[in-house]
């Protein structure tokens, strides 16, 4: 051989010297082009931010700890694609701080529940768990159908939503708006009173929204109102059908 490894093996100082030049250099292929692009994340058709009336819900997600057992990431393993469906895209999460993907899963994957059970499932589910899934562990959840939901700072919250989007991801990112903002609490009552053509203007602003009283009373918005719109619309604003397991489908 031209040249033999045994030079490295037997001088430590070379070979320590070789090992940083080769990080080194790997380092800077991998790290050096992030500098030149605005975001790591691909663009997909459907994305939006959260709705006043969903944000308000995964604000109540992520108090009541539902992320400890529930994640919201589906690997790229045969297993989870066939239980879950296709596979999280790193733009599902591009308007979540923090993001929900978990580490454990005492409960099934959350990323595609959007639609799969009705609302009643879902009313039943958090009053008594095992009443729906017979040997659950999920503690119950009945106070949230008797809470009134207080959302007299979510324009606020979209607000700082809004600031902390602008930091991470860019001024181009398409975030809330002042036109968000300011009909932030008009849409949340809109969207959880059920009437279609006084959310017609929030649809315009979140398309795809769910409209209805999602705790089955149109006449109060409670905290299960929040909640269920927020796991109703998850894994519902991607058309998977323009793809594959495996990427973009060209067929």
């Amino acid at each position: 051989m031209a040249f033999s490894h045994g030079v490295f093996e037997r001088h430590s100082l070379l070979l320590t010297i070789g090992i940083l030049l080769m990080v080194s250099v790997g380092g800077l292929v991998e790290i050096a082009p992030l500098f030149w692009i605005s975001s790591t994340i691909e663009k997909v058709e459907g994305m939006r931010p959260y709705s006043p009336l969903e944000l308000a819900g995964r604000n109540i997600f992520i108090r009541e700890g539902c992320y400890l057992c529930h994640s919201q990431q589906i690997r790229s393993l045969r297993d989870e694609i066939e239980r879950y469906g296709h596979f999280s895209l790193a733009a599902e999460s591009m308007y979540d701080h923090p993001f929900q993907w978990g580490s454990k899963r005492t409960g099934p994957d959350l990323a595609r529940v959007g639609g799969k059970f009705s609302d009643e499932w879902h009313k039943a589910h958090m009053k008594n768990p095992r009443a729906m899934v017979p040997g659950s562990v999920m503690p119950g959840y009945p106070f949230l159908a008797q809470r009134d939901l207080k959302y007299d700072d979510i324009a606020a919250h979209m607000t700082a939503v809004q600031t902390v989007d602008g930091v991470v991801q860019g001024a181009g990112v398409p975030i809330y708006t002042k036109e968000n903002i300011d009909n932030a609490t008009a849409d949340l009552e809109a969207q959880a009173a059920g009437d279609p053509e006084k959310a017609a203007e929030m649809l315009q602003r979140y398309p795809k929204a769910v409209v209805r009283p999602f705790d089955g009373d149109p006449n109060k918005i409670t905290e299960l109102d929040a909640l269920v719109s927020y796991l109703q619309v998850l894994g519902t604003l991607v058309d998977f059908t323009k793809f594959d397991q495996t990427g973009p489908n060209m067929r």
